[in-house]
Formats: structure tokens, C-alpha cells, sequence
């Protein structure tokens, strides 16, 4: 499902459906306020936005991830694995399941760290201390109750910042601005900051660029055809343009897009070398996967001391000589 653009401004059809974000918002107030909270015996992490996708995430999950691998802290993933069929608690195995199995972003960070997929979190949180995580980190579920956090980090993507202010369907929001701020220790904004940024709140903000792995400027001189199956691919493509890589063709799918055998046929009749993201190359069939080029990105924090100083607040009641830096 892509966003409706009317997502970004304050107009008729927004205003329309305003009734019908507010029934959502009483929804999940109620459904908060009566579900039971687990408190885990390790620090939990959480990595959440406010609105529908696309905000970043995942990268900013994988950059904490790498930093307890780095300092030798025995941090698990747990997610609820969006788009594959296992309840689980399930611990992810990149040879042996599928995006269809546990999700596309799940894969991607089993490849840092140990990943626990569970619908119920506070299964997943058990499940993942009993395989001997000493740190949790969730990659989303900044407004699931089921699981208590020692610290939440709010990512905001620079570029669309909170779209139009509003709760969904009359905005992308998943809750109220107000309330998304509340539950933050720490807000992370990716990407170059544009005008519809919101006020921020008095807590400590990390800025972070993406920026490719590879050196794209060997692509230079050779068009290529890109595509992927994101929130936001324009996001994808300017950063390839950015980089010196000239597209011939930029095809968008809809977010967690299982590929089909057709549109294979169609991205092989381009004629052109392919190139897609990380998140989408593990939904591409295997035999596929060698034709395309798989682009791998990083963030590259502002400040990020703030960001270890967060991360040292949490840790400090449960491992003080174990901080990241």
C-alpha cells in the first residue's frame, strides 16, 4: 500500500476522515490502557516512529545493533515480523527461512545479530533471555504496551517529517503527535531536514544521514534500472542519483512487495543491469538474487555521542562496564 498523498497537507479529504481518526485513537487508548505489561529482566530497547513506515528504523536499529556486537554486549533483535507467517517466538535462521516465513526486515537484522520474530513481544522478550540475550532491541513496537522499554527512540524522517499532523486514515500518524513525543527518551531524525518538520520537543535529538556502502561512483556512465518495494522509494532513488549512478528506469512496489515470477520477467526484459536494496533483495527469489545489485546503506550520526549516552543510561542499572561508545 503506498500513502495516499493527501497525507501531507491538511485537506478536504483529510479533514473529511477526521471522525474516523479519532475512533482509531480512542481504539488503541483502550487497547493500551487494559493490556499487561512484561518488564524484562535485561534493558529493553526500543526503535519506533509515529507514522505509517518509512521513517528509518531499521538502518538506526542495525547502527545500535553493530555497536553492542562492537563492545560485546549480547543484544538480540525482536521484532514482530511484518509480512511473514510465523506467530513464532521464533529465532530467525537466514538459511533456512524466507521473507514469507518472518518478514523482509527480520533477515536483514539476523545478519548483525540474533533476531527473535514474535507476535506476542513480551513472549519474544522471555523466549530471547532464555537463548541468553543480555540486551533487547525492537525494531518497532514504540506503541506496543505488551513489553516495557528502558529507553525509546522516536524516528522521524527528515524529509516528510509527520506528514500533516494527523492520526490515521486522515494522516499517517499511529497516534497522536503529543502522545508519540511522551514516550520518547530520544528522537533520531534521518535524512536532510525539508520545512514540514515538526517543533521537537525539549529531549535530546540525533541527527543521521544515509549513505551507501559501496562506492557507486564505479556505476557512473552506465544506466541501470532500479527498483525496490519501500516505503519510500524516492528515498532509494535519489540517494543513487546523489551518489553519481545514472537511472534509466526507477520502478516502485508497494512496501514488503512479494515479488512474482511475471515481474521478474518484466525487470529481466529491461535489458539494463538491475539494482534494488538490502530490504528487498531477501524477497527476491534466490536465482535471482545474482543478477541485481544489492545495495547496502549505513548511517552516519551528526552527534552521535548523544546517541551513546542514551544507550549508556540504559545499560548502566544492568551492565555498567558494558558501554557502547
Amino acid at each position: 500500500m503506498k500513502a495516499p498523498s493527501f497525507w501531507n497537507h491538511k485537506g478536504l479529504i483529510s479533514t473529511l476522515l477526521l471522525p474516523l481518526s479519532w475512533v482509531y485513537s480512542a481504539a488503541a487508548s483502550i487497547r493500551e490502557s487494559n493490556a499487561p505489561a512484561f518488564k524484562a529482566s535485561v534493558p529493553v530497547i526500543c526503535i519506533g516512529n509515529l507514522t505509517a513506515g518509512g521513517a528509518g528504523k531499521t538502518p538506526v536499529a542495525m547502527a545500535i545493533g553493530d555497536k553492542c556486537k562492537k563492545h560485546g554486549i549480547p543484544a538480540y533483535f525482536l521484532s514482530r515480523g511484518y509480512g511473514g507467517k510465523l506467530e513464532g517466538p521464533v529465532l530467525v535462521d537466514p538459511r533456512t527461512h524466507r521473507a514469507s516465513d518472518v518478514g523482509d526486515e527480520p533477515l536483514m537484522l539476523a545478519r548483525i545479530l540474533p533476531t527473535v520474530v514474535a507476535r506476542d513481544r513480551a513472549a519474544g522478550a522471555r523466549f530471547a533471555i532464555e537463548k541468553g540475550a543480555a540486551v533487547l532491541i525492537m525494531d518497532d513496537g514504540l506503541q506496543n504496551p505488551s513489553l516495557l522499554k528502558d529507553l525509546s527512540l522516536l524516528v522521524i524522517d527528515g524529509g516528510s517529517g509527520l506528514g500533516n499532523g494527523r492520526v490515521m486514515p486522515a494522516g499517517p500518524l499511529r497516534e497522536p503527535v503529543s502522545k508519540g513525543f511522551a514516550r520518547a527518551n530520544g528522537i533520531v531524525v534521518v535524512g536532510s531536514v525539508k520545512n514540514n518538520m515538526p517543533i521537537l520537543p525539549r529531549i535530546p535529538v540525533i541527527f543521521a544521514k544515509v549513505k551507501p556502502e559501496q562506492n557507486l561512483l564505479e556505476f557512473r556512465g552506465k544506466p541501470m534500472v532500479a527498483f525496490c518495494g519501500i516505503a519510500k522509494p524516492e528515498k532509494f532513488f535519489s540517494m543513487l542519483e546523489e551518489s553519481g549512478m545514472t537511472l534509466s528506469d526507477r520502478i516502485a512496489f508497494d512496501d514488503h512487495h512479494p515479488y512474482a515470477h511475471d515481474e521478474i520477467r518484466m525487470l529481466r526484459a529491461k535489458g539494463a543491469p538491475l539494482v534494488t536494496t538490502a530490504k528487498d533483495a531477501v524477497r527476491l527469489p534466490p536465482d535471482f538474487r545474482p543478477e541485481v545489485t544489492v545495495i547496502d546503506i549505513s548511517l552516519e550520526f551528526e552527534n552521535e555521542a548523544l546517541l551513546d549516552t542514551l544507550l549508556s543510561k540504559a545499560f548502566s542499572a544492568y551492565a555498567p562496564a558494558k558501554k557502547p561508545s
